[in-house]
């Protein structure tokens, strides 16, 4: 008796279906563009003195407004637009080493990167009383050093993602308790200064500081995104992205210096607010239920985080909080219920 087989779908059906994702791809693109706007441009308006949207976009224009030119020209434009330059980078960052290793735990600020750059911050500050360009020097520098360590701590014929996040939260706990003893060596001015940049802060954003910030990351975003070209591949496995014509050992080592490179920068210019580049690839994940490529709308993602959690932190609150002390509560319980799904699941890290 002859097996029958169960009907191949018809042309039509997959590209009606093909259809309906693309659709959908840009239409969340779209919706999370739209929100992202909307929020810094209530970002630019509410404060200790709120401006009308026209009188925003007059000084945005270049004219002169008596009062919000000062307000929004000089204080909140520079503010929105690093919330908004460093929330990409986070999310977009976080995004590529979560698809990359295959763990929803292997982002930058879980596995160590992050701490890195904060130790190196720390000691910095509290040590040699550096600050602005040579300070983000310095966490820059030391972001890539501690992920080099991280990826050859990692290498075993390969790296795969367990044993790298497992490491990074080694080689994270061992940089915290540097952080902590550099904390409790310092006098008490650099040891505020050294905290306020450690809980991750959007309060020193001026205009000097935006400039080196988009430059850099205007190169290294779009460099990310082509590299990020390779992660369906890479996501098939070694041998079959060896038999694409895909390297994989090499294709990982650029995706991972680029993430770590834009990660680095950002937490440079604001600190590391927490758990914006944990959150926002599984949050887009589930906006796009696994249509098209993360990296885009995880980086408007975690913009939407950070430009919505400073407008919280600063006029929603009886208190001004940092922008990294409202992502913090946000993120907290993800993590928890990450790691009990993962327990209950009986998987690994």
């Amino acid at each position: 008796m002859t097996a029958v087989l169960p009907a191949a779908p018809a042309a039509g059906v997959v590209a009606h279906g093909r259809r309906a994702r693309a659709r959908r791809y840009r239409t969340v693109l779209a919706v999370l563009a739209l929100a992202v706007v909307a929020v810094a441009v209530v970002a630019l308006c509410v404060g200790e003195r709120s401006y009308a949207p026209s009188e925003v976009l007059r000084v945005l224009l270049g004219e002169q407004v008596v009062g919000a030119s000062f307000n929004v020209g000089v204080l909140r434009a520079p503010r929105v637009l690093t919330g908004l330059l460093v929330g990409v980078a986070f999310g977009t960052g976080g995004v590529v080493f979560q698809t990359m290793l295959r763990n929803p735990l292997a982002s930058p600020d879980i596995i160590g990167v992050s701490a890195g750059s904060s130790a190196a911050a720390v000691v910095a500050i509290t040590a040699f009383g550096l600050s602005g360009a040579a300070l983000s020097l310095v966490a820059i520098t030391a972001g890539l050093a501690v992920a080099a360590v991280i990826y050859a701590l990692s290498w075993r014929d390969g790296v795969q993602g367990a044993r790298l996040v497992l490491i990074g939260i080694a080689v994270g706990a061992m940089l915290d308790s540097v952080i902590g003893y550099a904390l409790t060596r310092a006098g008490v001015y650099d040891a505020n200064e050294a905290l306020r940049w450690l809980t991750g802060s959007l309060n020193s954003a001026f205009w000097p500081g935006v400039g080196p910030l988009a430059a850099a990351l205007g190169v290294l975003v779009p460099t990310l995104l082509v590299l990020a070209r390779r992660l369906p591949v890479l996501q098939l496995g070694d041998d079959v992205a060896a038999g694409l014509g895909v390297r994989p050992d090499r294709s990982r080592l650029a995706l991972l210096l680029v993430a770590v490179a834009v990660i680095a920068v950002a937490t440079s210019a604001a600190g590391p607010i927490a758990f914006v580049a944990f959150l926002s690839g599984p949050i887009a994940h589930r906006l796009l239920r696994g249509t098209g490529s993360l990296v885009v709308p995880a980086g408007l993602v975690g913009a939407l985080l950070v430009l919505t959690a400073d407008l919280v932190g600063q006029h929603l609150l009886v208190h001004r909080f940092p922008v990294g002390v409202v992502t913090g509560v946000l993120g907290a319980p993800y993590l928890l219920w990450l790691l009990a799904r993962t327990n209950r699941s009986g998987g690994s890290l």
